[in-house]
């Protein structure tokens, strides 16, 4: 398969899946922040949104389509899960690296 895409379809491929990728994570923030949500459960919502592509893609390609072709029908949610994979490991790094904000009415103690 890899041998049969030439090289410059597999990175206009990658583009386009990069692109989807950043309108889905934009999507989500923005719609968690304008709905109102803390924090927390933006993050959360992020990282759900966009985490369905190898799980529920690959079996249901397999029902739907013959043997023959689901490599190549898949190859954009393959590429698309191991950027997702990427972009995601560094977004939770950020936000595990990320000051912890108090809560309302909470006071922060300075320990020592």
């Amino acid at each position: 398969l890899w041998q049969l895409i030439p090289l410059s379809r597999l990175l206009a491929l990658t583009l386009v899946c990069c692109l989807l990728l950043a309108i889905v994570l934009w999507a989500t923030h923005f719609l968690g922040k304008r709905l109102g949500f803390n924090l927390e459960d933006r993050i959360t919502i992020l990282f759900a949104a966009s985490k369905k592509s190898m799980a529920t893609g690959v079996p249901m390609a397999q029902v739907l389509f013959a043997t023959s072709a689901v490599g190549t029908i898949i190859l954009p949610l393959m590429i698309f899960h191991q950027i997702q994979l990427m972009v995601c490991a560094v977004l939770a790094q950020r936000y595990a690296q990320r000051e912890e904000e108090p809560a309302p009415g909470e006071t922060r103690c300075a320990s020592s």
